[in-house]
């Protein structure tokens, strides 16, 4: 524990290094399009190497292109995906040695992978229910818990979960949506209690609107965008650029003594 806080201490010490990700490895489910598609493309940009997660193959490579990284196809809502995922990230090891292996892992964890199915709750399907909660609120535990004893054994972490404005708030016909990004930021803060001591941060972004194919319906009514710009302080809905900052900021060394924490980037729609 002494050495992952002086590690985490000396690296913070320069500068000029804070936003670095030299070296660094970054997973992201839902990586092929949306919010963490952008999240991934912002790690990239900044020097990161990334692993492309999502259910499409084909858009998972079209995201990559020729980014420094890999593609990962796989449906994580099947039992045992994470396990799965761990075993064919591990495939890229030059040998067997826990050394090896722990070169390939990644340094960074982004839980983007969700679905907001929007069913009334009169007609929500037990089916329904367990589906929704189990990719939007048990993925990120298990994809997350699968990766941490590498991560625990470099000192060093950073695990970025996915809330929602449904954290905090109801929204009409979203009802198991809202209870799994409610359990979001509580997940993020037992993940913080865990695994911090070990270098390790968890901490979790709850966006406003953006425009992605979720919520494309949204953006297709104009007076529901209206009421959201209404809303909004900032006077506008978010824009994929929007997620840059934070989403390097939480994934560096600049975020050190961070964690547990959920931020909410909406232009101040929770503010009013």
């Amino acid at each position: 524990m002494a050495d992952a806080a002086a590690n985490a201490i000396g690296a913070n010490s320069d500068y000029t290094t804070l936003f670095s990700f030299a070296g660094k490895t970054a997973l992201i489910t839902g990586g092929g399009s949306g919010i963490g598609g952008f999240m991934a493309k912002s790690l990239s940009d900044a020097g990161a190497r990334v692993y492309l997660v999502g259910r499409r193959g084909e858009v998972l490579e079209k995201a990559l292109g020729k980014r420094d990284g890999a593609c990962f196809p796989c449906d994580l809502t099947e039992s045992g995906a994470a396990r799965r995922l761990y075993a064919a990230v591990a495939k890229l090891a030059k040998d067997g040695s826990e050394a090896s292996v722990d070169k390939v892992m990644p340094d960074i964890i982004v839980n983007g992978a969700g679905a907001n199915p929007r069913i009334p709750p009169d007609d929500i399907s037990e089916a329904d229910w367990c589906r929704t909660i189990h990719l939007n609120l048990n993925v990120p535990f298990l994809v997350a818990r699968a990766f941490v004893p590498s991560m625990r054994r470099k000192g060093w972490g950073r695990i970025i979960n996915i809330a929602s404005l449904q954290s905090y708030r109801a929204f009409k016909n979203g009802m198991p949506y809202g209870a799994a990004k409610g359990g979001i930021v509580q997940l993020t803060r037992a993940m913080a209690e865990a695994w911090s001591p070990h270098g390790i941060t968890a901490n979790a972004i709850a966006p406003g609107f953006f425009p992605t194919d979720v919520t494309a319906p949204v953006f297709a009514d104009k007076e529901a965008v209206a009421a959201i710009t209404r809303q909004t302080a900032i006077g506008r809905p978010g824009q994929l650029p929007d997620l840059r900052g934070i989403t390097l900021f939480f994934a560096s060394d600049a975020s050190a003594y961070i964690t547990g924490q959920t931020l909410g980037l909406d232009g101040g729609f929770t503010a009013k």
